[in-house]
């Protein structure tokens, strides 16, 4: 997703290059300003703030957030005799995260014998996602990862006729699809529920959450599992695509002005949900405390 994660400029993966005489070293890091307030919670105190925070874009991962040691509360982190070897930015202290009664065990981490060119991440502290409570931007909460700054949605009307099969049933036929383009994936084509035969469509367990849309539900389509997903109340910047139903082309025939879909290269996504320890009314909005 942008910058550094699917297919952007700094992924493993990208599909474009950067157009210079010499190649490019195969791992580039990139360091920015956040430039939005940004809050910690644990054990249900708030642990850091900051609006002076440090995002880094790692290939082939989400974006980290790095907070000013200054502001973070004073006992909060313990240090711990765990240390790593980050491939380019050194050694890195790793820190238990206590408040109240809550102890995270490696629930920080800082780098501590960085390179002359990464000086901007020196007395900064990375909090791990999934170990804290929540955190914030402002008096919102945010999901996922902290917000790319590269990452936009685009969604486009269009007339061009958009035909699904399973076997030689016709599962959705539309004249009126629409096209989500999202920062480091293909198009994705959305169908109007009018023109889906709802009937070929038996719900899958499991959800997953995008940061960007927000929850996702599936459908297995005969038996080809998990070929159709819908965000039922999509987020804001996403609303054009509520209810709609997007189909997998790998796993069902998906046919755009006759010819065949096919799942472009690096459109795999790591999904966000149980596995990022969220559930579904901690995503809808649970209400600041």
């Amino acid at each position: 997703m942008g910058l550094s994660w699917q297919q952007g400029p700094i992924s493993p993966r990208s599909i474009g290059r950067f157009l210079t005489p010499e190649p490019l070293p195969q791992r580039l890091l990139f360091a920015e300003p956040l430039r939005r307030r940004m809050q910690v919670r644990f054990g249900g105190q708030w642990i850091a703030d900051s609006e002076d925070v440090l995002l880094l874009h790692e290939p082939g991962r989400y974006p980290v957030a790095y907070f000013p040691l200054g502001d973070i509360a004073p006992g909060v982190l313990e240090s711990t005799e765990h240390v790593t070897e980050h491939k380019d930015l050194g050694k890195t202290a790793w820190y238990a995260v206590r408040a109240g009664a809550d102890l995270a065990q490696r629930g920080a981490w800082r780098h501590t014998d960085l390179p002359g060119h990464a000086g901007e991440l020196g007395e900064r502290v990375a909090f791990a996602w999934r170990a804290m409570e929540a955190f914030y931007e402002e008096d919102e909460r945010i999901f996922g990862h902290a917000a790319d700054n590269y990452h936009r949605i685009d969604i486009r009307a269009t007339s061009r006729r958009l035909v699904v099969y399973s076997a030689d049933r016709i599962v959705a036929d539309t004249r009126s699809p629409v096209a989500l383009y999202e920062s480091g994936f293909a198009p994705r084509w959305y169908v109007p529920r009018a023109d889906v035969d709802e009937s070929a469509l038996t719900p899958a367990k499991g959800q997953t959450f995008c940061p960007y849309k927000g929850v996702c539900d599936y459908y297995d389509i005969g038996d080809s599992g998990r070929a159709a997903w819908s965000y039922p109340n999509a987020y804001p910047e996403s609303a054009r695509v509520s209810g709609m139903v997007s189909f997998e082309p790998d796993r069902i025939s998906v046919l755009l002005d006759g010819e065949r879909l096919k799942l472009a290269p690096g459109q795999t996504v790591i999904p966000h949900g149980v596995d990022r320890g969220l559930d579904v009314e901690e995503i809808h909005g649970r209400p600041r405390s």
